[in-house]
């Protein structure tokens, strides 16, 4: 067995010394001092090998055994440890400066790993919604203060029950970015159900997010009722104004004696212009009523070079060219993709004007999306934020639907559509992204 590194270490200070001490002891003895003083002489240098000894060892062990202390302080997590007699000119002071420089870094380290969580317990308190964290067991080990309302219950009495047992299995089972409609003893409504996991204490936890959707649809419906009161309204009383006062004026001509030789011609041009104004409100309410009864698209194969060209003839513009692209087919229904792609062509023509220029193409844009776009040389669109919302209008007599069904159309096929101001020139550029595979 290995003998323990301090008495090694006074076996070698032995060694060591035992050479200059078999001399000294040689030449007392031979010497003609008188007998005590020689034993005096063997005896101190006997004393000075052994004391020698001894201390080269304290010289070696104390400092292993006081950084074996402050490792094991740092060890059991106390790191204000620090070692006197830091010295970089000094091997073992060396090692102390070194040590000292890691306790620093790891206060530092600890420091702000305490503040991290502080404010992370922080932010999960005070965050208006519902956070839970489940083990391999699906049982309940973390709850914020949201999750406690929304379950009626304290965090002491949730922790550690299944997910089943707080009826929180659905919200584990859905897909992510799903919507849950469910109610719990703290409130109904519909959730947005947010999953992740996270280690913690090195154990893997699912992490489930439910956020409170209602108000905020709400909110949205709210506003929504507002705008289409507000537009509808001004459509309304556009047509009804008119409408009120020429029927005025006609009943006082119809009651007029001897009425004016030209009563006939104005009560015709009069209803002539009822009959307008009324053919243009039921139009603005056709558009409006297509817009919220856009049926679900019927799939079917779609050759995007022959879409393209035939939305150009139905155009019938010369000022409409196309850019050729590769051949491709999509999965989409050819009515509705056809409507989306006059809306945008419409538009375009529209804001050239008569002398301007419109080109399509369309162009692969990864083995599953195919990109089209219609960009024009017109002046381009001032207010690109309001353009998709439903009766935003920039142009005189605008509906505010043909863009808004455009974007209806192009997301119930799982694509999205973008309209920007042109940066390589003036105009506005289109684009349309549509996806390759099948509609289910």
């Amino acid at each position: 067995m290995t003998a323990p590194v301090d008495r090694r270490v006074l076996g070698f200070a032995l060694l060591a010394g035992l050479p200059a001490v078999i001399v000294a002891l040689a030449v007392i003895l031979r010497s003609t001092l008188p007998a005590p003083v020689r034993i005096v002489l063997v005896v101190g240098i006997g004393g000075t090998w052994l004391a020698s000894a001894f201390a080269a060892r304290a010289s070696v062990i104390n400092p292993l055994h006081t950084l074996a202390n402050l490792l094991a302080g740092v060890r059991q997590g106390d790191f204000t440890l620090r070692a006197r007699g830091a010295d970089a000119q000094d091997p073992m002071g060396a090692v102390w400066l070194e040590f000292n420089t890691l306790g620093d870094g790891l206060q530092q380290q600890r420091l702000g790993a305490l503040e991290a969580t502080a404010l992370l317990r922080r932010i999960m308190e005070e965050i208006d919604v519902a956070i839970f964290a489940f083990d391999g067991d699906a049982r309940l080990q973390l709850v914020n203060r949201a999750g406690e309302r929304l379950l009626g219950e304290p965090a002491e009495r949730l922790i550690g029950h299944t997910g089943n047992h707080l009826g929180l299995d659905e919200a584990r089972r859905l897909p992510p970015g799903r919507t849950l409609d469910a109610t719990f003893p703290g409130g109904s409504g519909r959730w947005e159900v947010r999953r992740s996991t996270f280690r913690q204490g090195g154990r893997p936890l699912e992490m489930i997010v439910l956020a409170d959707l209602t108000r905020a649809l709400r909110q949205e419906e709210r506003l929504a009722w507002q705008r289409l009161v507000r537009v509808l309204s001004h459509e309304i009383n556009n047509s009804l104004a008119p409408i009120q006062s020429l029927a005025g004026t006609l009943t006082g001509l119809l009651d007029r004696s001897p009425r004016p030789p030209d009563a006939e011609a104005d009560l015709r041009r009069g209803l002539e212009v009822i009959g307008a104004r009324s053919e243009s409100l039921n139009r603005v309410m056709a558009s409006y009523a297509r817009l919220a009864r856009l049926p679900a698209p019927v799939p079917r194969e779609v050759n995007v070079g022959e879409w393209v060209h035939r939305v150009v003839a139905l155009v019938a513009s010369a000022q409409v060219s196309t850019v050729p692209g590769p051949e491709i087919t999509l999965s989409g229904d050819g009515d509705q993709l056809d409507q989306l792609l006059i809306n945008l062509v419409k538009n375009a023509v529209e804001a050239v004007g008569e002398r301007g220029a419109v080109e399509i193409g369309w162009r692969l844009l990864d083995p599953h999306t195919v990109e089209l776009w219609v960009r024009d040389d017109g002046p381009g669109v001032a207010a690109t934020a309001n353009l998709f919302v439903p009766f935003f209008t920039t142009k005189p007599g605008g509906t505010g639907i043909g863009l808004a069904l455009s974007r209806q159309i192009t997301e119930a096929h799982g694509g999205s559509i973008a309209l920007t101001n042109r940066g390589d020139a003036p105009g506005a550029l289109a684009r349309v992204r549509l996806p390759l595979q099948r509609l289910s």
